[in-house]
């Protein structure tokens, strides 16, 4: 004689409980090579100024009044930065969201009706009302709400530190543009002082070519030159137009007509920046921050995934209402009350595989999450060498940029003072001028470069920026 379903049922539930609770043994395993960080940077010029710290508002270190209001009007209005905040408020409103899963769900439901019949033997009608009250609640009893709400509030972190990565990048590129321009520039003013010098050394040569002291080659290598030197500011002038175009995208203005008042980088001040050891770095840097949140919202996601696999899902739902055969809510006439108390339970017996392989998905999603937050951390540590050596370096060939150039504007004095007296020829004096031309170009790139790389410093420094004591910064609403 057959078993009965009834019999049989009790034995089904428990192998299905048997087959989940093995499932939920799954390992979460992180391979690559474990993250060690340095105790020192490799860089002596870091090394010997560490544990220094870094004014949030960094920038105002170069000493320009100018450069200061360009940076407040991009945190103003730089779209990029809108867009930034636009997310964390997502993600504020889904964290709440993920919060509401923890509550109970009321709802309130009313309907009044009235139905209208003809038949041979004449019409009728009929009316009703009903108001109801309905609580849901699931009970959250292998905790996957609570994970998911926790995932939320760590996602929200992650976002408001991109904000804050956002906003570093936003600033250092203020900064950039800024200094390029005015770099730019510089060399345009030597450019059409060099330009000068050039025409000025044509005179001298055509008045020799007039006196027969000088060839008709002297002359035409010489107007070359100036010839030359013309059509070298065109490019300088257009790159600086570019130049303010995308400054003005940086801050948020409207490209045409937009211009700034600095000439050179002479006026600006070039920062020291002050390292601190390579551990900070991990508190220190909103990036490295934001990798570290959503690892952690990796986790939550595991955990999630693996309360699926639990069995028994157990919810409670509550209902009371009342009726009446009166038109119109607000006068019930003869209520009929009525109530309902429900407890269901829930058991996935069979689904092929897809909650395993959701945790394995999570798991491995989370091994991801783990190797880019490594690769940003070994990545964070090189580029402060860099931009320390490049600080430092940078500096040096300033000096030696300086003192050549002092050299060839002697040596150019010289060769047109000797050619003018016949002593040398023109091949001498062109030399010179090339040369001298050549340095005081390399001089200002040369400035930029430490400029630049004391925006970068204090870039991959994290600008000053400290991780909040709590996971997600400030408390969601």
């Amino acid at each position: 004689m057959p078993a009965s379903p009834l019999r049989t049922l009790p034995a089904m539930l428990a192998v299905a409980v048997a087959l989940a609770a093995g499932g939920c043994a799954l390992p979460i395993t992180h391979p690559g090579a474990p993250l060690d960080i340095p105790a020192t940077w490799d860089e002596a010029a870091a090394n010997e100024r560490a544990a220094g710290s870094i004014d949030a508002e960094w920038w105002r270190q170069f000493g320009s009044a100018e450069l200061d209001a360009l940076v407040e009007r991009a945190l103003a209005g730089s779209p990029d930065l809108a867009v930034a905040t636009e997310r964390v408020l997502q993600a504020e409103i889904a964290a709440r969201s993920a919060r509401a899963s923890l509550f109970p769900t009321v709802d309130l439901r009313l309907d009044t009706s009235t139905t209208g019949s003809r038949d041979s033997d004449g019409s009728s009608n009929s009316r009703g009302s009903q108001a109801s009250l309905g609580i849901n609640y699931e009970i959250d009893v292998w905790g996957s709400n609570i994970a998911r709400y926790e995932g939320s509030r760590h996602s929200l972190a992650a976002t408001r530190y991109d904000y804050e990565a956002t906003r570093l990048s936003l600033v250092a590129g203020v900064v950039n543009a800024y200094t390029q321009i005015l770099s730019q520039r510089a060399r345009l003013d030597i450019a059409r002082e060099n330009l000068a010098i050039a025409e000025r050394l044509f005179r001298i040569v055509e008045a020799r070519y007039r006196n027969g002291a000088a060839s008709a080659l002297d002359l035409s290598r010489q107007r070359g030159t100036v010839l030359a030197q013309r059509d070298a500011i065109l490019p300088l002038e257009v790159t600086e137009r570019q130049l303010l175009r995308a400054l003005a995208i940086l801050v948020g203005s409207t490209p045409v007509g937009f211009d700034i008042a600095g000439r050179n980088l002479d006026p600006l001040a070039i920062p020291d920046v002050t390292p601190f050891v390579p551990a900070e770095l991990l508190v220190r840097r909103p990036d490295l921050a934001a990798a570290e949140a959503q690892l952690a919202a990796a986790d939550a996601n595991i955990t999630v995934a693996r309360a699926a696999l639990f069995p028994l899902k157990l919810s409670l739902s509550a209902s009371g209402g009342l009726s009446s055969g009166e038109f119109g809510l607000l006068n019930l006439s003869n209520p009929v009350s009525s109530g309902t108390l429900a407890i269901s339970l829930l058991q996935s017996i069979f689904d092929g595989g897809r909650l395993r392989g959701a945790v394995e998905t999570s798991e491995s999603q989370r091994r991801q999450v783990l190797e880019n937050y490594r690769k940003a951390v070994l990545t964070a540590l090189k580029e402060v060498d860099d931009a320390a050596a490049n600080a430092e370096r940078s500096q040096q060939q300033e000096a030696s940029q300086l003192a050549i150039r002092a050299e060839y504007e002697r040596a150019l004095r010289l060769s047109e003072l000797r050619y003018r007296e016949g002593s040398d020829d023109l091949s001498s004096l062109l030399d010179a001028q090339r040369s001298l031309f050549s340095v005081q170009d390399s001089i200002v790139q040369q400035r930029l470069s430490r400029l630049n790389a004391a925006v970068d410093l204090y870039k991959v420094l994290g600008g000053g920026w400290i991780m909040p004591p709590s996971p997600t910064g400030t408390t969601e609403g």
